[in-house]
């Protein structure tokens, strides 16, 4: 598996992984982080124009889809229960999603982040325990508590690689 931008060809597949992960983490316990609701068509579009969308792809096809930011969270600004790990620049992955036919879509994208950053932020709600094993799994540290947009808490995790080697 191998990870690119996202094009606009690959909305509609895109947006059936959303669905996909949607009905999941309904059916899983979690059922207030995304609903049905989110993401919307329309911002799946913004972020493939502004080519911050990736997929993860068997071949030309995608199993999994993240957003990946080079800039800064404006909702990480403030962090209650903790603290990040540091204050460096950093990069920070959202919405990611698996149409759950392929293992591996999580540790493929992480990959691909830390091949590109040594500090990555990451976040997911209190009721997502897939994802939270999966974050911890790979590394990050649990840093404290976010608040999305709308007010909503969220787990907020970091990655940091002191190693100089890695770009």
């Amino acid at each position: 598996m191998h990870v690119r931008k996202a094009k606009i060809e690959d909305l509609s597949n895109i947006m059936s992984i959303y669905r996909i992960a949607q009905d999941f983490m309904i059916e899983s316990g979690n059922p207030n982080q995304w609903g049905h609701s989110y993401p919307k068509k329309e911002l799946i579009e913004e972020d493939i124009k502004n080519e911050v969308c990736y997929v993860v792809c068997d071949g030309d096809f995608p199993h999994g889809v993240f957003a990946l930011f080079k800039r800064e969270e404006p909702t990480y600004s403030y962090i209650e229960n903790g603290e990040w790990l540091n204050d460096d620049e950093y990069v920070t992955v959202h919405r990611i999603a698996s149409d759950g036919q392929k293992k591996g879509i999580f540790s493929c994208a992480i990959s691909y982040c830390k091949d590109i950053s040594n500090n990555i932020r990451i976040d997911t709600h209190e009721n997502n325990l897939i994802m939270q094993k999966l974050i911890e799994k790979s590394g990050f540290q649990r840093c404290g508590i976010i608040f999305v947009a709308d007010g909503s808490p969220r787990i907020a995790y970091q990655w940091i690689n002191d190693d100089d080697s890695t770009p």
